[in-house]
């Protein structure tokens, strides 16, 4: 009995391991490209008005849409 409660437990944390390092290359990589997003945005928008950028609510719907888009296509990854 004691070795299929220890299998049990090697079982649970092997599985919450990899989820682990899911969520954290998960977070890591959102991070990096949304810090690339806003780089890109600010620089485009120094280049063109020397101020803050002037984004349309049609464009930020636009951007929403895409992402969710994105989300949806990484989230099939794991069928």
């Amino acid at each position: 009995m004691s070795e299929m409660e220890t299998m049990t437990d090697m079982e649970m944390e092997l599985n919450n391991s990899w989820k682990t390092k899911t969520y954290i290359i998960g977070a890591v990589s959102g991070a990096l490209i949304g810090l690339a997003a806003a780089f890109l945005l600010a620089r485009s928008s120094d280049e063109r008005s020397g101020g803050p950028p002037q984004v349309s609510t049609g464009d930020a719907l636009k951007v929403g849409v895409g992402v969710i888009g994105l989300v949806r296509g990484i989230a099939a990854l794991g069928n």
